[in-house]
């Protein structure tokens, strides 16, 4: 057995949330490295759990830890293509629970050569998946001025988008932008007021990372295909890391909810709705304490009653 110090953010609540049938199908669409993977496995018997994730050292590793598991199956798809495996292995409105936990693991901060820390030596990457897209450095090297303003300032909320943008294209005519510490050097020479106990690159990297991933489009796609996925009673469960996902999610779980005109006499068991929105959850103190990167977690779980009227 493969063991990993990476430790899974909100586990116990997350499985609480998916209330597993043992015998049900269920999708980890974003498994890294298996933590809430392995705690649904638990709770099955002849029930079914299929894997995705995006990066391919994942599902490489993911194999090597279940693979001998015959109710597991791993594919390296990226969480918007659900729609495409559900119609290929005839899944639609069957899958009792799916499980997101979203952004960037703990394996890839920590492997400095996946180019995701500002605080590690590496190839300025950030891709995901490596096997496909642009990569970080590339992007850098050929963006307008306006461009990595833009990204800065709507993907990484950054008040100091133009400053950082500014010196970046000026600096890069200089000498090549390659590494992690080169970007994030620039970015905290460009921040003239820094956030006390917050690295001046953060919402920077933050920001490059999830342009180069299209993580909030593809965030987007997701939560569409994986309601139609669903069967009645099953759950989507999404762990966010940062206000930007987690507006996604919040606001499409709420436009799910179609409540009566409060105007018309309905009593309360008169009212039918097609989803229930569970409360929003976040990690307890003492798991802050033991998994700082958990601190800015947010559970949020969708629950399909019925089916909607239109499909």
């Amino acid at each position: 057995m493969i063991k990993d110090a990476h430790e899974p953010v909100l586990l116990q609540e997350s499985i609480e949330a998916l209330n597993i049938c043992p015998t049900g199908i269920y999708i980890d669409a974003t498994f890294g490295r298996g933590g809430h993977s392995q705690k649904i496995l638990q709770k099955l018997t002849t029930g079914r759990l299929i894997c995705i994730d995006k990066d391919p050292e994942a599902i490489a590793y993911g194999q090597a830890l279940l693979g001998q598991d015959k109710r597991v199956s791993f594919y390296h798809l990226s969480f918007e293509q659900l729609g495409d495996l559900a119609q290929s292995f005839d899944l639609e409105r069957k899958i009792n629970g799916i499980l997101m936990d979203l952004g960037v693991s703990s394996p890839q901060l920590d492997k400095a050569e996946r180019g995701f820390s500002f605080n590690k030596e590496g190839p300025l990457d950030m891709r995901m998946n490596p096997e496909v897209g642009i990569s970080a450095k590339e992007w850098v090297k050929t963006a307008t001025q306006h461009d990595i303003k833009w990204v800065l300032k709507h993907y990484g909320e950054e008040k100091f988008a133009g400053r950082i943008a500014s010196f970046i294209v000026n600096l890069r005519e200089k000498n090549p932008i390659e590494t992690t510490l080169q970007l994030a050097n620039i970015i905290k020479d460009a921040i003239p007021v820094y956030t006390p106990n917050k690295h001046a690159a953060t919402k920077s990297f933050q920001a490059i990372r999830i342009f180069i991933n299209q993580e909030l489009s593809n965030l987007e796609k997701a939560l569409v295909v994986s309601e139609k996925l669903l069967a009645p009673e099953g759950k989507l469960a999404i762990i966010t890391f940062h206000s930007l996902e987690d507006r996604i999610v919040k606001k499409r779980f709420a436009g799910k909810i179609e409540r009566p005109d409060h105007r018309l006499p309905l009593r309360e068991d008169q009212i039918r709705l097609n989803f229930h929105v569970g409360k929003r959850q976040e990690p307890t103190q003492a798991e802050i304490d033991r998994n700082p990167r958990s601190r800015s977690a947010k559970l949020r779980v969708l629950e399909k009653i019925s089916e909607p009227e239109d499909g």
